[in-house]
């Protein structure tokens, strides 16, 4: 039976006259779209944009907030984290670009935390349980991406939300099922065909190779390929051809 997948990227990243990613050209590969809201990138005219094209190339469309930190593009935790403030601080950027989509004509239909936020949200039980809080608050039909066996599973499925659990193309892992830090070597991978390679065999057979360990099984519905990697497009490229010549067949995760 030919399994069906989504392919998604972080998207919508750039800031003003500051360029990041090739949105247009991921918008092509890519099947879902997570759209930065405005926080750690992505201003209104960015948003609508990424929007725009998502809409006109077929692809379905998520919310990606962060952490309020331009300056560290969302990668730098909070040394202070109230559960309670980041609550709200994800509730006004999902309405955010909620409030842009409907404006585009297209629905918002899955949540993803990004960076720091996303690493924190991994590991930390009131974080993750925040995060389903704001979802909840916005729109309880949406889809939370999650990493396999985390904290940010749990917490979805807790809050009784539907939840679409995400592996990364272009990252390794640790034993623990967590991605490796990217100050680790090899955290990052360059390689758009060894990245493709291994996505053809963990959707096959449900396992991935760690950096600290034996391998882990993995059970997921998405791939993702960071739209902030330089070789992204190439890769991109290279998972979806691979994967498609595995028979496997691409589609938004919200179908």
């Amino acid at each position: 039976m030919m399994r069906n997948m989504d392919l998604n990227a972080d998207l919508g990243e750039s800031w003003g006259a500051w360029t990041m990613g090739h949105d247009a050209e991921m918008l092509d590969i890519v099947t879902s779209a997570n759209v930065a809201c405005g926080f750690h990138a992505g201003d209104p005219l960015v948003m609508h944009r990424t929007l725009t094209l998502a809409k006109e190339k077929g692809v379905g469309v998520g919310a990606h907030p962060g952490y309020m930190d331009l300056w560290g593009f969302g990668r730098r935790r909070f040394a202070d984290d109230d559960p309670a403030e980041i609550e709200k601080l994800l509730i006004y950027q999902i309405g955010a670009i909620q409030a842009m989509a409907r404006a585009v004509g297209v629905p918002v239909t899955h949540f993803k935390a990004h960076g720091a936020l996303a690493n924190v949200t991994a590991v930390d039980a009131a974080m993750a349980d925040a995060a389903a809080r704001a979802v909840l608050a916005t729109d309880p039909g949406m889809l939370f991406l999650a990493m396999p066996g985390t904290e940010q599973e749990r917490a979805a499925q807790r809050a009784g939300l539907r939840v679409a659990r995400e592996v990364f193309a272009d990252r390794a892992y640790m034993a623990d099922g967590t991605l490796a830090p990217r100050s680790r070597p090899g955290a990052v991978l360059q390689d758009a065909g060894e990245a493709a390679a291994r996505m053809v065999r963990m959707v096959s057979e449900g396992r991935v190779a760690t950096l600290d360990g034996p391998e882990i099984a993995l059970e997921f519905d998405t791939i993702c390929v960071h739209g902030d990697n330089p070789h992204a497009v190439a890769m991109a490229r290279a998972v979806r051809a691979a994967l498609t010549d595995a028979g496997i067949r691409l589609q938004p995760m919200a179908g």
